[in-house]
């Protein structure tokens, strides 16, 4: 039953996450910019964010998922200009002077801000509650029961993309001469800010 639940949570947190977007796109010009490290713990401050979304579907809190949708607009304003300010910080620095010299300040903040990012995106939850109602999980008897380990499992499988992302991003980067790097970082700032403007206009329409 455990390992069962577990298995089910790693796959929907796998699925969740495998879409490429914008944090998908910071993962990956981290990944080239600032190396293996840099792009994990940005990849693992989403893997926190998806946790926290499934424990929420998954436990039934419907308080904290109406809150979260009732102010999406806010969030919405906020995430796009984020990502904007990300975007244009990308294309006007698009390569990290020295990858050995990436500080674990750095590492922090890039791990949470992208775990505020994530979060700036409430509609995430309702596809973390559709999932987990079609699952049978929620408030009913076993369902808390089997919450637990899908929670840890949305978060392992989340991570293990994230994993494979910036491990393969790594890879990559090692046969590519700094220019090539360069320009891939700018259309990742590029790709940021479209992403930005994209969820602004989606506040101002709402």
């Amino acid at each position: 039953m455990v390992i069962g639940s577990f298995i089910r949570g790693g796959a929907i947190g796998f699925a969740i996450a495998a879409p490429v977007g914008p944090i998908g796109i910071l993962v990956i010009r981290r990944s080239l910019a600032e190396g293996l490290l840099a792009g994990l713990v940005t990849g693992l401050g989403a893997a926190v964010a998806d946790a926290f979304y499934g424990s929420v579907g998954a436990f039934g809190i419907t308080f904290i998922s109406g809150l979260l949708v009732e102010h999406v607009v806010w969030t919405r304003l906020l995430g796009g200009a984020f990502l904007c300010y990300l975007g244009i910080g990308t294309w006007l620095k698009p390569h990290a002077d020295d990858v050995a010299a990436v500080s674990g300040a750095r590492h922090a903040r890039a791990f949470f801000t992208t775990v505020l990012l994530t979060l700036a995106n409430p509609l995430t939850i309702l596809s973390f509650m559709a999932v987990f109602a079609g699952l049978g999980l929620g408030t009913e008897g076993g369902g808390y029961r089997a919450a637990g380990p899908v929670v840890v499992g949305v978060f392992a499988g989340s991570a293990a993309w994230w994993l494979l992302l910036s491990g393969g991003v790594t890879l990559i980067r090692r046969r590519l001469d700094l220019r090539a790097t360069r320009w891939i970082s700018r259309v990742s700032g590029a790709c940021l800010l479209l992403f930005g403007i994209a969820s602004l206009l989606a506040a101002l329409r709402a």
